[in-house]
């Protein structure tokens, strides 16, 4: 049995089926040596088929792992774990929890709020600020300019960080995903008021270059997605 089989029996699992088209199972990343991508939950890239001799050798919180006769291996990770459960059925079925999720996005040229149940964003909150950039100038001047940014950026975080407390401390989170540039978000969370979201923090990590509001809107393409990892040993 091949990887894309042991990928095809995984897809047509009942669970599996059931699963597509709901909200938490928009889509199912495959991270292949040749960066190949399934749709498998959302329908369509690969073609039903049900492959026999495909088992389950390993469930953990955090990892589902399905292997083929010859040797082929399908490791599930499991998004906003632990996973409660020992079977395929049980991973879809905690993937298709509908979840309070708030997102964070920051950058040094804006910032993106929001709370989502399940892909419905219910509240938000996006602004662009203002940090000027680098300077070529030497001596005093560079000094001087190098004050301002980091006044400037200072600035912009202290008011991303207003609004985080704003939008996310009362909105009975079950997670929080965050975004954009890392040093950003790391100083808006260590703002006082938001250290009780740190806990609540959860892979993936969303690479975002601009948190404007269509960028936020599709976050949950990114923070909902199973990623699968397949290996072949006979590539």
């Amino acid at each position: 049995m091949t990887t894309s089989e042991v990928l095809k029996s995984a897809c047509t699992d009942p669970a599996w089926e059931e699963a597509r088209g709901t909200p938490a199972a928009l889509q199912i990343a495959s991270q292949m040596p040749l960066s190949l991508r399934s749709g498998c939950a959302s329908g369509s890239q690969i073609s039903p088929a049900r492959v026999a001799n495909t088992a389950i050798t390993t469930v953990t919180p955090t990892l589902v792992s399905l292997a083929a006769t010859d040797g082929a291996v399908a490791e599930l990770e499991v998004p906003f774990p632990p996973l409660d459960g020992h079977r395929v059925a049980d991973l879809i079925a905690h993937v298709k929890r509908t979840r309070r999720v708030g997102v964070l996005l920051v950058r040094r040229s804006g910032y993106a709020v929001g709370v989502f149940a399940g892909t419905e964003l219910e509240r938000s909150k996006v602004d662009s600020t203002y940090v000027q950039g680098t300077t070529k100038a030497g001596g005093w001047s560079q000094h001087r300019y190098a004050r301002r940014r980091a006044n400037q950026a200072s600035a912009a975080f202290a008011e991303a960080a207003d609004v985080a407390a704003r939008i996310l401390l009362d909105a009975r989170l079950d997670a929080l995903v965050a975004g954009g540039d890392r040093a950003a978000v790391r100083a808006v969370l260590a703002d006082r008021r938001l250290t009780g979201l740190e806990p609540l923090v959860r892979s993936p990590w969303l690479a975002i270059k601009d948190p404007k509001l269509r960028v936020l809107v599709a976050t949950p393409e990114q923070f909902l997605t199973v990623k699968i990892t397949l290996t072949d040993p006979t590539l």
